[in-house]
């Protein structure tokens, strides 16, 4: 079973603004978010990454650059699937003026529930990139192996659903899951799936093999995980 490490980008104009950019053409990282982003190549230093997939947005796209100049053979491919969700008449609003709409209120208590006006269903968006996450998955495993680690970077709610699913929560728990900007999520799809880590913006060393932090994670990673797994 591969390991996916789950990147959210880099924190963007939009984040500092208070912005909701959704997928407003044009927002990049501010100078924290490129800064966030020239740091994960250290951070991934030694963890073999078969593959990249990204988010067509500007933002996702920015925050591998250094990744993908540190590594020119590493391939990467764009997923539609994996866009940012379509906040249709919400997009470009102020969090704080939309803190103050009564469809708020759903968003953050049913948001199975929500469909933003002109734009789209949240169950649908965590539809589309749960089944990009678990079909990308099978494929790395298919032709790079049950050991393979990749990296999927997308967007602050795609992850929450991805970990959701993963974790076999209803949609409407979601909310309680805060991925923040350049922390990277591991899960292993397995039976059951596992979170191995969450929101993790440190370094990355039990992904790197034939370290003491690799092999304390693979014998964690039990079919039967009893004892808390220590």
């Amino acid at each position: 079973m591969p390991t996916l490490l789950l990147l959210r980008h880099g924190r963007t104009t939009a984040n500092s603004s208070g912005l909701l950019a959704g997928r407003t053409p044009g927002v990049g990282l501010d100078d924290h978010g490129a800064a966030q982003a020239a740091a994960l190549p250290g951070r991934l230093a030694g963890v073999p990454l078969a593959v990249a997939v990204h988010s067509p947005l500007q933002r996702c796209a920015e925050t591998l650059a250094p990744l993908r100049e540190a590594r020119p053979e590493l391939p990467v491919h764009e997923e539609e699937r994996i866009v940012e969700c379509d906040y249709g008449e919400w997009t470009n609003r102020s969090l704080k003026e939309l803190a103050e709409e009564p469809l708020m209120t759903t968003v953050r208590r049913q948001p199975s529930a929500v469909v933003f006006p002109g734009g789209e269903a949240l169950r649908a968006m965590s539809a589309r990139v749960v089944a990009a996450a678990r079909e990308w998955d099978a494929r790395v495993g298919r032709e790079h192996g049950a050991d393979a680690v990749w990296l999927m970077c997308t967007h602050g709610d795609n992850i929450k659903a991805v970990v959701a699913d993963a974790l076999g929560l209803h949609l409407d728990l979601f909310q309680r899951i805060l991925p923040h900007p350049a922390s990277v999520t591991a899960i292993r799809y397995g039976e059951p799936p596992l979170l191995l880590r969450f929101g993790d913006t440190g370094d990355l060393a039990e992904f790197v093999p034939h370290t003491a932090e690799a092999d304390r994670d693979a014998a964690e990673a039990t079919e039967a995980p009893v004892g808390g797994g220590a």
